[in-house]
């Protein structure tokens, strides 16, 4: 990518990311003054199951939407990958940041949220899928930046950094029938979600400094 589109890019992609993650806050403003009007505080209200399949189907929507946008910002793997990553963590951060704008919410980086719907409903407390949020963003921007290096991945890179992203996952996932029983959640592994983080960034770290292997003419 020509040096002057890479920048056009990277702006863009921040203007995109700050303005889904504000309509995403807008949204969930609505919903919690239609179903929260006291605040927002576990355990959840009983939603209609008509609007909880608009809310999942809104969720799906969104992801598709950042992965339209990363598509379209760049012509390699690396670059697309790089430019979702960046979306991601912009949109979640934007998020927190304008619903503490509008709703004086959360209290702390310690309050439960319910992250998302899909497939069943993820909680967990507000510093963790910010710090996710952060480490997206400054992976996507050094991907993004450094797309036209040429990388030396190995299968197990791949299979780490999965199984990194799917320990993440499964913390958030912990508590998803106290959240679907209407029961306030309790537990959150911080020791197995930091694992999973620390092994991640540790990984692809060591996966990047890998020096590739020159290709054949």
């Amino acid at each position: 990518m020509h040096e002057n589109r890479r920048v056009t890019t990277y702006v863009a992609l921040w203007i995109v990311g700050l303005t889904i993650g504000w309509f995403e806050a807008s949204v969930v403003v609505y919903l919690r003054q239609l179903f929260y009007p006291h605040g927002f505080e576990f355990p959840l209200v009983a939603m209609p199951l008509r609007l909880l399949g608009v809310e999942v189907a809104r969720e799906a929507c969104s992801l598709v939407l950042l992965a339209g946008v990363a598509w379209l910002a760049g012509s390699r793997l690396v670059e697309r990958l790089g430019a979702f990553l960046l979306l991601f963590g912009l949109w979640d951060l934007t998020y927190y940041v304008v619903l503490k704008l509008v709703l004086d919410w959360p209290a702390g980086l310690g309050t439960w949220d319910i992250l998302f719907l899909i497939p069943v409903p993820w909680a967990g407390p507000v510093w963790a899928p910010a710090l996710v949020a952060a480490e997206f963003v400054a992976a996507g921007t050094y991907l993004l930046w450094t797309g036209d290096r040429a990388r030396a991945y190995r299968p197990a890179d791949v299979v780490v950094l999965l199984a990194s992203a799917a320990t993440i996952v499964g913390t958030f996932l912990t508590e998803w029938r106290a959240v679907a029983e209407q029961r306030i959640p309790q537990q959150f592994p911080a020791w197995l979600f930091w694992v999973g983080v620390l092994v991640g960034t540790a990984w692809l770290v060591r996966a990047e400094r890998r020096p590739a292997l020159p290709q054949p003419h």
